[in-house]
């Protein structure tokens, strides 16, 4: 039977508070004293128990995770990232998932974090004023992943940079009708992300000199299903577009099952860019912006675990970098030619060695 803390205190002589104070390393312990107490712990083969020493110093042991979708592939990336770190640090996550307005609304009447966790982290959650205000006043370390909170930790990608690659890769293969598969810009809640991504867009079109049509955007809502309609209302335009960026993946993938439905191919008829580098885009052979999407978990992670131990006493700022990751899925622009073609053959002739090549 494994030794209590009582059978402790009974071979140093002391009291139980004395074996906790000085196992936890806390003044108020003569020398003499700690060095017995730890001896005898160490003749018994004491461990002291995670959750009494929680219970002793305050602590919870549990780390609050607040994030809009916990059924989306980037938020569940990043949670795992967050959970690899704290785990091997001997701390919970506890998720809270505000998956729709009306339980983001009741999350802040309640407060149903406030005494519950040691830190917090929120992942991309729009917030008013008086929201991060009510976050604040928890007093427990907080970080960040994009939303921007005074006096808190803070992880993000560049989104209009990774947008505006994405976008000057497909004008400088020749693109000049280039459509877009957005996120969801007209959110009530008012998700920036959306919103940078679709100006980065614009602001590129701009510079390079290709006048903006507003029937090239149209809204993907971050999912395969949603990327695959959006892909069928562009190709349904009377001009419609010779390349395609989508603002994730997901709907990137959404896209390309249309295009092969309707028995096109990327990028021979259309090319299609991505955002994310998803672990299945490099097996659709999708081009696309990489981020490092489960390391931004890791970082927020670590830097709680900073604030914790008080190694990190003012709050930092991390921005990791994106990069294109060029597959098959995009090509040079060839001559405008009509979508529409009989279904007894491909359109078009075969790409030449230029519009094939895959850099990696």
């Amino acid at each position: 039977m494994a030794a209590s803390i009582n059978d402790v205190a009974r071979r140093a002589e002391v009291s139980t508070a004395t074996v906790s104070r000085a196992l936890r390393g806390l003044p108020n312990v003569s020398d003499a004293t700690r060095e017995r107490v730890l001896r005898a712990a160490e003749e018994l083969q004491y461990t002291a128990s995670p959750h009494a020493s929680r219970l002793a110093s305050g602590r919870t042991g549990t780390v609050g995770v607040v994030l809009p979708f916990v059924n989306r592939w980037f938020y569940s990336q990043v949670v795992a990232g967050i959970d690899s770190v704290l785990r091997a640090n001997d701390l919970d996550v506890l998720l809270y998932n505000l998956g729709d307005e009306r339980v983001h609304e009741r999350f802040f009447a309640r407060m149903p974090l406030r005494r519950r966790v040691d830190a917090l982290i929120v992942l991309n959650l729009p917030l008013s004023a008086a929201e991060c205000e009510a976050l604040v006043s928890m007093e427990v370390p907080m970080a960040v992943l994009g939303t921007r909170i005074p006096g808190c930790w803070h992880v993000s990608i560049d989104n209009a940079e990774g947008a505006s690659t994405a976008v000057r890769h497909l004008v400088n293969l020749g693109h000049r009708r280039i459509g877009m598969i957005t996120g969801a810009p007209a959110d009530p809640r008012g998700f920036t992300t959306p919103i940078v991504r679709q100006h980065a867009y614009r602001t590129v079109l701009s510079q390079a000199g290709v006048a903006y049509d507003p029937r090239l955007e149209v809204p993907g809502h971050l999912g395969i299903e949603e990327g695959a309609s959006a892909m069928a209302k562009l190709l349904s335009l009377p001009d419609p577009p010779t390349a395609v960026f989508a603002e994730s993946d997901q709907m990137a993938f959404g896209a390309l099952r249309t295009l092969n439905r309707m028995g096109l191919r990327a990028p021979d008829d259309v090319s299609v860019i991505g955002f994310d580098d998803h672990e299945a885009a490099e097996l659709l052979d999708l081009t696309t912006i990489a981020q490092p999407v489960a390391h931004q978990g890791e970082l927020l992670a670590r830097q709680i675990l900073d604030a914790l131990s008080g190694a990190g006493e003012e709050p930092t700022r991390v921005v990791v970098p994106t990069r294109l990751v060029v597959r098959g899925t995009t090509g040079a622009a060839r001559a405008a030619r009509s979508l529409y073609h009989s279904s007894s053959h491909r359109p078009g002739p075969e790409p030449d060695q230029h519009s094939r090549t895959i850099a990696r």
